[in-house]
């Protein structure tokens, strides 16, 4: 038998080819090790403290400081090479009394500085338990239970523009939703162009939050009302409202050459008839990678609008 006898090593990298496999058919990333620093910099780190050492629960062992590339999530090898090591520790602790790992702690999650082979061992042989030497950090945001770094970008997006808008302060029961991250620049972008010609009519200026709560009462809620009572969310039930109103608005900004300002009746009309003259709607793709399609042209075309209109269409975002 090649390597040590009746090792876990070929088990598991056979484990990981049959999860590479299927994720590959269902068009799926495989899970990824989180990054400690990456996710303590968008989580925004501002305090750390030595537990000591206790027990930890192997599952919840998501991340490592600098050893992504030797395992996937699972701690599943990545690498032939490891095998050596591997085995190696699989002779010194056949029962699996391992000295203890090291690990910081991020809100119950734990992230590997020390012992990812001795974590991938314990996860094969199916220990729940695992001693650690434990430093806790304390961030602003919490984490997720569960996420991938994808998830916390998108999460760190969302506060990104909830606290540069100003929205955060004017409206702290609000939450926005989008399916993909890149919207939030837009919405900012959209609030920012709001303010400006808010400004101009009122003749003064005004704070970040006076011009997020008007945007958010004369524009953004009124356009989802809309949208909801026209039933587009019936059209597009992978959409949320964030996505519904980007969608609206860059079908605003494309009639408006033709049509003018339309108001949110006319501009849900069309887009609904849009939508049902459609063949097969893809609803994410419909409602959500318009968001995408760069924010160069969706920016210019806010930029150069005209003054905003008295009854406040949804296309005069601004």
């Amino acid at each position: 038998m090649n390597g040590l006898e009746g090792s876990t090593f070929d088990r598991a990298r056979r484990k990981r080819t049959r999860k590479r496999l299927v994720a590959r058919l269902r068009d799926e990333d495989t899970a990824e090790l989180l990054p400690l620093d990456e996710v303590a910099r968008r989580l925004r780190r501002f305090e750390q403290h030595y537990v000591g050492i206790r027990s930890i629960p192997v599952e919840g062992i998501v991340g490592t400081v600098d050893r992504g590339r030797d395992f996937d999530r699972g701690f599943l090898p990545r690498r032939p090479e490891i095998r050596t090591r591997w085995e190696r520790l699989e002779r010194a602790f056949p029962e699996g009394s391992f000295p203890p790992i090291v690990a910081y702690e991020v809100d119950g999650s734990y992230f590997l500085v020390d012992g990812h082979h001795r974590v991938a061992l314990a996860k094969q042989r199916g220990i729940e338990q695992i001693d650690a030497e434990v430093t806790r950090l304390r961030t602003r945001y919490p984490l997720p239970p569960n996420a991938d770094i994808g998830r916390i970008i998108h999460m760190e997006q969302e506060r990104t523009f909830m606290e540069a808008s100003g929205l955060e302060r004017a409206r702290p029961e609000s939450k926005i939703e989008l399916s993909r991250p890149y919207g939030y620049q837009e919405l900012l972008e959209l609030v920012r162009v709001h303010g400006y010609h808010l400004m101009k009519e009122r003749g003064r200026a005004l704070p970040d939050d006076e011009i997020a709560g008007d945007w958010y009462d004369w524009l953004y809620l009124p356009l989802v009302e809309a949208a909801r009572a026209a039933g587009l969310p019936g059209l597009l039930p992978e959409a949320t409202d964030g996505d519904l109103f980007l969608w609206l608005h860059h079908r605003w900004l494309a009639l408006f050459p033709e049509r003018g300002g339309i108001d949110n009746a006319e501009l849900v009309r069309v887009a609904r008839e849009d939508l049902i003259g459609q063949a097969r709607p893809h609803p994410l793709r419909t409602a959500t990678r318009i968001a995408g399609r760069g924010l160069a042209r969706g920016t210019a075309a806010v930029t150069a609008r005209p003054a905003r209109p008295t009854d406040r269409s949804p296309g005069s975002a601004d």
